[in-house]
């Protein structure tokens, strides 16, 4: 079956407190689609953190002495920077105007994931700021879960983010929540082309999709947060976030 995806039209802004399932559904209605065995439903984080009230004011935030320290380092707003420390583990690396942290959910990126890019302006001096959801991996397979009990279909759900990449230029989705899904697909034992067994193969097969939903999606005012996807190569399967995270005492690079 080829891989087909396809944006979403008619999606609304989303507030806090909005049923992503009943949005979902009724655009996928709009769009004349019915839901069929086998198929991906990716969101964009911004949607889910909305939804969940992850948006918050960036003056909610007291800057403690580690993040004053950081802000001299690095140029970046204190009270951002708090932000970040409180969404994070550790600093893993920083540069003028850069901080990379590892987000309490295990991956590394910029800023925690905090973003302030299609966040509605705050009144005044302040300004909006929106958080990674609490728990991406909850969050997907509640949606997932709602939309099963409407159709009737065994689904899959990804909620994905944007990040930056060591040793290249630009953004790529990436995953930060699946349901439904295999994130890791282990191929280690089966044979190439010519009969060798593969040894170390194993497919980020929700980044790659992720990749694939984000050039859909777009990244400024394109406004297809929702991404419908049929024909996904693998067979599903319960899965989880922490199949992609490379654990530390593996990790060469940090």
């Amino acid at each position: 079956m080829p891989l087909t995806i396809t944006p979403l039209s008619g999606m609304p802004l989303v507030k806090h407190g909005d049923d992503l399932s009943a949005l979902i559904f009724k655009a996928l209605k709009t769009n004349g689609i019915a839901l069929q065995d086998g198929d991906v439903i990716v969101l964009a984080q911004k949607v889910v953190s909305k939804s969940e009230g992850r948006r918050v004011l960036l003056s909610s935030f007291e800057p403690m002495n580690e993040a004053m320290t950081l802000s001299k380092e690095t140029g970046k707003n204190p009270q951002l920077i708090q932000a970040i420390l409180e969404e994070s583990r550790k600093v893993i690396r920083k540069a003028p105007n850069t901080i990379i942290a590892e987000h309490k959910k295990g991956f590394i990126c910029a800023n925690a994931g905090i973003d302030r890019s299609n966040v509605e302006e705050a009144k005044g001096d302040d300004e909006w700021i929106l958080l990674l959801p609490e728990d991406s991996d909850k969050s997907a397979s509640e949606i997932r879960a709602n939309l099963e009990k409407v159709t009737g279909k065994k689904l899959a759900v990804l909620i994905i983010d944007s990040h930056g990449r060591p040793w290249r230029l630009g953004t790529v989705g990436m995953t930060i929540g699946v349901s439904g899904m295999p994130a890791l697909v282990d191929l280690r034992g089966r044979p190439d082309l010519f009969g060798r067994e593969l040894k170390i193969t194993q497919v980020a097969a929700a980044d790659e999709l992720a990749a694939a939903a984000s050039l859909m999606m777009g990244q400024a005012d394109e406004a297809y947060p929702v991404v419908h996807v049929r024909g996904f190569p693998y067979a599903l399967r319960e899965g989880c976030l922490d199949e992609l995270i490379r654990p530390e005492e593996q990790d060469l690079f940090r």
